[in-house]
């Protein structure tokens, strides 16, 4: 995936030096000008260069405001806390689930209809058993409306199925959009430094796995190391 938007990346860059190429020679073509040729192609060049600096500006400035970096660094526990907050502050009255048995749904929104989440926080694009899942907790709960929301994106067949069975899809982008407009009072970081990951068991030798910090962020690692060195991802 990474290699296919790359690829994409350089085929639009390509072809994006040919049209200034052609434009350029256009100019000639009609001026008998190389000097004018010249400052067409230089010009074009400047403001091609502008245009992703304003939109490089603007992506960050996103990123920044609505604290989606520290979503990422989140696992599944405190994203839903986050979002408990979050939906609270656009006037529902939302409860997490029982962290066992919750038939599919994360969250429960109450408001002028009862809406049943679940919430991904990936690393992944989030597949079609996330969509099944809540379609199922949706009957369960008696709900009115279905939600599944992640930090990362959908595959197709995910969002296929969600057109087919009205369940309402949010990506990173509706994410961001949602806590740039609300900008709750809790941040994603304060729930990063306030609610602890959710504890886990080494699977190899049964002992509870810490948080620790490394080279590429936080992770779970056993208690007992070094007698034990398994570690985990702290969210997939």
């Amino acid at each position: 995936m990474r290699k296919s938007k790359k690829r994409k990346k350089q085929a639009q860059s390509e072809l994006l030096f040919i049209l200034i190429l052609c434009l350029s020679g256009i100019s000639y073509y009609y001026t008998k000008s190389l000097t004018l040729a010249i400052s067409v192609f230089f010009i074009l060049i400047l403001i091609i260069i502008a245009y992703y600096f304003y939109k490089n500006n603007r992506i960050e400035s996103r990123l920044r405001k609505s604290g989606i970096r520290e979503i990422d660094k989140m696992d599944g526990l405190q994203f839903e806390k986050y979002l408990v907050a979050l939906f609270k502050g656009l006037g529902y009255k939302a409860k997490g689930t029982p962290s066992t048995n919750d038939f599919g749904a994360d969250l429960i929104l109450e408001g002028k209809e009862r809406i049943v989440v679940q919430a991904k926080r990936y690393r992944d694009k989030v597949g079609i058993k996330a969509v099944q899942e809540i379609v199922s907790a949706k009957e369960y709960y008696n709900a009115n409306q279905a939600w599944v929301i992640t930090n990362n994106f959908f595959t197709p067949a995910a969002e296929k199925l969600a057109r087919s069975t009205n369940v309402k899809l949010i990506d990173r982008n509706g994410l961001q959009d949602m806590i740039i407009k609300i900008n709750p009072s809790v941040t994603p970081k304060e729930i990063r430094q306030t609610v602890a990951p959710k504890t886990i068991n080494c699977p190899k030798c049964g002992n509870p796995m810490i948080v620790k910090s490394g080279k590429y962020g936080e992770f779970f690692a056993c208690s007992k190391y070094p007698i034990c060195k398994n570690t985990r991802q702290i969210a997939k």
